[in-house]
């Protein structure tokens, strides 16, 4: 996972973060596009209002210093954060609450306790991951489980994607989801032939149970998007 957490949790499950594949390029050229276009007003309209080149040029200059080190020392999140921030955020959130509350629903469903449920990257940043969501879980009292339990654990970690094909129509990301179920998979010792198989099961059964429940879905996503941080809110 990205990055590992308290003894008492097993790493957390990242969302997708929404318009993007892998990385975070699409956000901090975002970021460098209001930048860019900002300056650019600011060039036009300076001079009817007043303002010296030299000030848009030194405004634009930090700016981009902004970026370059927000890009190096936080993983591009300022970019996350700001598009967060601005009209259409809202609807970023509402993505990544979807596929943290499809991973909560299916824990409560399977008795599995959740530690936190954190959505958007201000509360990841402010939990000290970066991420732009996160479903926390209590560690498992063995490292290799039974078949049964393995079955819980691949209902709960394929939710979330399985929330965002249900709402969407496709998954962003999920590459963490499936990394962790590997690896409890792997630590169990069984066969790849029987993962192979109990997997897409689950998932069928996951599609099947989040379809019957839409409504507590959405329901749970309004929650967690209503009580999210947001800058400048």
């Amino acid at each position: 996972m990205q990055r590992p957490e308290a003894p008492t949790l097993l790493p957390p499950v990242p969302a997708p973060d929404p318009g993007k594949g892998s990385g975070d390029g699409s956000v901090s050229t975002l970021t460098a596009g209001i930048i860019v276009a900002a300056g650019t007003g600011l060039a036009v309209l300076g001079p009817v209002l007043g303002l010296s080149p030299w000030l848009t040029s030194l405004a634009v200059g930090a700016g981009l210093v902004g970026l370059t080190v927000d890009a190096a020392r936080f993983g591009g999140r300022g970019g996350h954060l700001l598009a967060e921030a601005l009209p259409g955020g809202r609807q970023r959130l509402r993505r990544i609450a979807i596929h943290e509350a499809g991973h909560a629903l299916l824990a409560e469903q399977n008795d599995l306790p959740i530690q936190r449920v954190l959505v958007g990257s201000l509360a990841c940043l402010q939990a000290g991951l970066r991420a732009s969501g996160s479903t926390e879980f209590a560690i498992p009292d063995h490292a290799k489980l039974a078949v049964e339990d393995l079955r819980c654990w691949s209902r709960v970690l394929q939710a979330g994607m399985a929330a965002e094909r249900l709402i969407y129509g496709q998954s962003r990301g999920g590459g963490d989801d499936r990394a962790l179920l590997g690896r409890l998979w792997g630590l169990s010792g069984l066969d790849v032939a029987t993962a192979q198989l109990e997997q897409p099961r689950a998932r069928r059964e996951v599609e099947q149970w989040l379809r019957r429940e839409q409504p507590r879905l959405e329901q749970r996503a309004e929650q967690l998007l209503s009580s999210a941080p947001r800058l400048l809110r």
